[in-house]
């Protein structure tokens, strides 16, 4: 049998490739759907279950649809407040964490030393140790300092523990400044503090803003830290004032408190989608290079 006939420069004929039917496809769906669906119900239930003045514990249509539970929850007491302490100690945390970071990673990133290698493996150690292995000797420190109830020394105390990690993303993120930037800065009689203030946190300020995003998300939910250091209510944030719709023998306030953690869970949505139209970091970087 001959070989089909083709014309000079053509490409030679390739037989069509027999279609492979994935036979593990369906499995792999089944599992993502279930997956999806144990994220989905919990959202739905808050949702229709804040829109219901008579919400239970299962999931159910409200029979009549409305916004009580909101006005309930909408007071100085139970909401205001607690998200105004919130904010200040979750940004009041992220900003401490984040200055600190870049002046901790900037020398590691940009100094070559024997000790840094030993050094940033027990940073990451330190991300490790769980915050309750340490509250009862801080909680002793603050009782003799006379901290306690101190929305300042909480917001030093939260700093702490996340700066471990704050500190390897930073570094990262510096990794991608070229020094050479910095070196054209120091011809000009730049400081190496006003090169880093100048030249390198501008080109790496979407990578603060996601080390800023990520301190500011774990201390918004922490509750263990407040609930320790933090006795008087008007100084609790909204992670703690939570256990309010809590009631007692099993008494709880579900459509209240889904309602409730809709409004708390606003900040944190509305910081996401201010940074993610901040546009890219590394498009003023390629540009700054460039050349």
């Amino acid at each position: 049998m001959t070989a089909p006939a083709r014309t000079p420069g053509s490409l030679p004929l390739r037989p069509a490739a027999p279609r492979r039917r994935q036979a593990g496809s369906t499995p792999a769906d089944l599992v993502l759907l279930l997956i999806g669906a144990c994220f989905l119900l919990p959202l739905l239930w808050l949702i229709l279950a804040s829109l219901d003045a008579e919400a239970k514990h299962e999931l159910r249509l409200p029979d009549r649809a409305g916004l009580d539970n909101f006005a309930a929850v909408l007071t100085p007491e139970l909401l205001l407040r607690p998200l105004w302490n919130s904010v200040l100690l979750s940004g009041g945390t992220a900003t401490v964490t984040v200055v600190a970071a870049v002046l901790a990673a900037y020398p590691l990133s940009r100094y070559r030393s024997r000790f840094n290698r030993p050094f940033m493996y027990t940073v990451l150690f330190g991300t490790c140790l769980p915050i309750t292995a340490i509250m009862v000797p801080v909680y002793g420190l603050f009782v003799q300092l006379e901290l306690l109830d101190s929305m300042t020394a909480t917001i030093f105390f939260m700093a702490t523990t996340t700066l471990p990690m704050a500190i390897w993303m930073t570094r990262n993120f510096m990794e991608g400044v070229p020094v050479s930037l910095e070196e054209a800065a120091w011809v000009d009689g730049a400081s190496r503090m006003t090169a880093l203030r100048t030249i390198v946190l501008p080109l790496m300020k979407q990578g603060l803003a996601v080390v800023f995003i990520f301190v500011f998300i774990q201390a918004w939910g922490n509750f263990f830290v407040p609930f320790v250091l933090l006795l008087s209510e008007a100084r609790q944030p909204a992670a703690v004032s939570i256990f309010s719709f809590f009631g007692q023998h099993g008494a709880v306030a579900y459509g209240q408190l889904a309602a409730f953690s809709i409004l708390y869970s606003l900040p944190v949505l509305v910081l996401y989608v201010i940074v993610a139209r901040g546009g890219s970091g590394s498009f003023a970087l390629s540009g700054a290079v460039r050349g």
